[in-house]
This record gives C-alpha cells, sequence and structure tokens, in this order.
C-alpha cells in the first residue's frame, strides 16, 4: 500500500484534502500529472515578465482562503474597489461608495446607471450580505441577468456595468449563471479586496504544497484509470491505498469516470509588453459600451505591474487584455484587439509587443442554474470519493472547501492511520 489516501490532482482542492487527511493523521499521496501544482492557477515566466493564464485573481473575503492561506506571506496587492468603465470616448471611475465614500458625488454623477440605478446597488448590496452561505444558496434561483432585471435595473447599468464586470469573472457573456453564485460573488467584492499576489498567482498552490512532505506530491504521474482501491498510471504503473479522492478539473474527472463532460467556458487572456502603463493606479478596466457599440472584443483590460512591480521587468508595464471565447486565431485576436486599444490609448499601442496568448476554452465550467453549495465530497463507492469543481462551484473559497470537507468524511471513515509501505 503506497498511502492511506490518493489524492488525484493537485489543484487547490487535492491539495487542501491532503493537507486535512495529514493533520488528522491520515498519509496522503497527491498524484499531479502536471509538473507542479495548481491545476488551473499558474504562472508562466517569460523575459522577466510574469504572466498568469488568464486573467485570475483572489478574494480575500473567501472564508476557507482567509482560514487556510498566509495572506501577509502573499504579499497581495489590491485592485482599486470598483473599475474604470470605457463609455463612448472617454473612462469613467466607479467606485465602491461603502468602502470610498468620498466618490460618492463622482459616483452620483456617472453615467453608467441612473440615480434609480445607484440606489438599487444598495438593495442588492443588503440581499447579497443577508444571511450565511447556506440561506444565499439556498433561496430561490434564476440567473443573474434575469435577478438584476427583477430589481428594477436598467439596460445601461446591466449593459454597461455589471455584463461586462460580472461576466468576466464567469466567462459568460449572456449573465445566464445562478442568481446565487452572482450574489455570492457579489458578497465577496462587497467584503473583502480583489487582489493579486505579489510574485503572481501561482504562489497560492506553492503555499499549500509546500506545507506538505516532499514525498507527499509525485508530478508528471498522469492517471488514466481507477480500480477500486487502486490507480493505474499512464506509463502503466500501479498505486494502492485505503482510498481514492478524485481532485480533477471537471473534464479530466468526467473521463476518469466514464462520464460525458460538463459544459465549459472559454476566455482568450493575450499580454502585451509597453513601455510604460496606458494608465496609473490599480484598475480594472471594462469595455462599457454595451453588445451594440463595444467596439471590438475586449471585455476587461488591466495592467498588473501597477499593482506589483515584480510583474515586469524595470522599465516596461505588463498590459492583460482579457476576451470572451477562445475560438478566434490569436493573430486575427490580436488585430481586432490592437484596433481598439488604439481607440482607447492612441498610436502608442503600436509599440506594444505582445508575449503571449491563452486560449482557454476550459476556463471554467458553466454555471447556470441550478446550483447548490454542498461542499461535501460526494462518495461513489466504499473506496472512491470526489470533490472539488466536479461537485461544488468553481471559485478558489468552493475549492478549498470541497477538499477539506472530503478529507474530514475520509478521516471518519477510515478512523486512524494504518502502515503505508
Amino acid at each position: 500500500m503506497d498511502a492511506d489516501v490518493i489524492v488525484i490532482g493537485a489543484g487547490l482542492s487535492g491539495l487542501a484534502c491532503a493537507l486535512r487527511l495529514q493533520q488528522g493523521g491520515l498519509t496522503p499521496l497527491v498524484l499531479e500529472a502536471a509538473d507542479r501544482p495548481g491545476g488551473r492557477i499558474a504562472t508562466d515566466r517569460l523575459d522577466g515578465f510574469l504572466l498568469d493564464r488568464g486573467f485570475q485573481v483572489l478574494q480575500t473575503w473567501y472564508p476557507d482562503a482567509r482560514r487556510l492561506l498566509d495572506y501577509p506571506a502573499l504579499d497581495l496587492r489590491a485592485f482599486y474597489p470598483g473599475a474604470l468603465v470605457r463609455i463612448d470616448d472617454r473612462f469613467h471611475r466607479v467606485s465602491d461608495v461603502w468602502r470610498r465614500p468620498g466618490r460618492a458625488l463622482e459616483m452620483l454623477a456617472s453615467p453608467v446607471g441612473s440615480l434609480g440605478d445607484k440606489l438599487r446597488l444598495l438593495a442588492l448590496r443588503r440581499r447579497a450580505l443577508a444571511g450565511d452561505l447556506a440561506d444565499l444558496y439556498g433561496r430561490p434561483e434564476t440567473t443573474a441577468i434575469q435577478r438584476l432585471r427583477d430589481l428594477g435595473f436598467s439596460s445601461g447599468m446591466i449593459e454597461r456595468f455589471f455584463r461586462p464586470f460580472f461576466a468576466g469573472v464567469f466567462f459568460a457573456p449572456n449573465l445566464d449563471v445562478s442568481s446565487r453564485s452572482f450574489e455570492f460573488v457579489f458578497r465577496a467584492f462587497a467584503l473583502g479586496d480583489t487582489a493579486l499576489p505579489a510574485l503572481g498567482m501561482e504562489q497560492i498552490p506553492l503555499q499549500l504544497a509546500a506545507r506538505l512532505p516532499a514525498d507527499a506530491i509525485a508530478y508528471g504521474r498522469r492517471v488514466v484509470h481507477i480500480d477500486g482501491d487502486a490507480v493505474v498510471l499512464d506509463g502503466g504503473e500501479r498505486r494502492t491505498a485505503r482510498a481514492v479522492v478524485l481532485a480533477t478539473g471537471s473534464r479530466e474527472a468526467a473521463g476518469l469516470l466514464g462520464q460525458d463532460p460538463s459544459p465549459m467556458c472559454g476566455t482568450t487572456c493575450l499580454y502585451f509588453a509597453a513601455p510604460e502603463p496606458p494608465f496609473s493606479g490599480p484598475y480594472l478596466v471594462l469595455n462599457g459600451g454595451g453588445p451594440a457599440a463595444r467596439g471590438g472584443p475586449i471585455n476587461s483590460l488591466l495592467c498588473p505591474s501597477n499593482l506589483s512591480a515584480a510583474y515586469a521587468p524595470p522599465g516596461s508595464a505588463l498590459v492583460s487584455v482579457n476576451c470572451f471565447g477562445a475560438d478566434t486565431e490569436p493573430d486575427l485576436l490580436e488585430a481586432q484587439v490592437r484596433r481598439q486599444l488604439a481607440d482607447w490609448y492612441g498610436e502608442r499601442v503600436a509599440g506594444w509587443q505582445r508575449l503571449a496568448v491563452y486560449r482557454l476554452p476550459d476556463a471554467l465550467p458553466r454555471q447556470g442554474p441550478p446550483v447548490s453549495a454542498e461542499t461535501g465530497a460526494s462518495r461513489l463507492s466504499e473506496t472512491l470519493w470526489v470533490c472539488g469543481e466536479a461537485v461544488a462551484p468553481p471559485s478558489i473559497h468552493w475549492a478549498l472547501a470541497s477538499g477539506e470537507a472530503a478529507a474530514g468524511a475520509l478521516i471518519a471513515a477510515l478512523g486512524g492511520p494504518t502502515q503505508v509501505g
């Protein structure tokens, strides 16, 4: 026997599961197909730049993230609580006036929405913050777009703010995601910062993995078959344990379980090196033109090097552009993006160097209704458990919560440790 529990996948859910198993006295063995931990959360290094693989951020309010992560060690750099929204030919600042009360007059004058829309934000905030998470996920459910319409928000407010902001979170341009997921994310934005670790998003899984013994994670080990209390690797090697936890992404989990994969949402992220940032400050920039006047494919833009100088070498700035979908050929998409950027920032865009294009067709599972907050692992047999996005809502919080829930259930089911080896 190689371990008490084999965990398939070293993403956040698998790492949280392994850490909780270790704390409970059991010996975990994490098998990871890649050469690093983190799953989709990854940071590449290129010519002195740090490139997170797609638009990824940490919401500091997430309860399980606060409990499991060492925030000071991550050296988190927070975005401004709001955004810069491009409407017609100008950028307008949208602020969370509960956190930036000095911006209240600016918000009232903003063309992002009507005065009534801005008052309705108070009702939405109260709704999203009411009760605990069990209450939030127990409410009558519809889509996010329908919830906004039911609350009376104007089409202008929806198109100029809610759609670019929250559709960019879910990679769902139609905002057809669960109203429960939408309110959960709204709560996170209202109660905490949106932040990046100073050295890139990969620092989150690296921090968790560093708490496990060196031999607890085996990289470059792709599991191709689960056979009771054993797994078979792509080279034919067989590993055994008292139980197996499947903690991969939903597509990989479906493949190992012989199921149809869940529908996924795609995104494309383009990175550019610029001599200087196109704007100052830690802002997220949104395309608020609406579907009839967007002017191009950009949904959002940010400059990670405005938050942390480590994201770019001295004398350079890093610009990240995010677009919906992953089907457009990179050179064609870049040409479309550059035309739009030139309209926003002028001729200087011609001197920006393309660093990388990340096409991510499986960026996130679709989060249409129904969505549940059941974070306990799904037990498929006496020896097989599933955690992570295959059974829980996709987010850093739920990934960590699901992994811990799986480990807690396993500790109760298996009792104490056995002799491994």
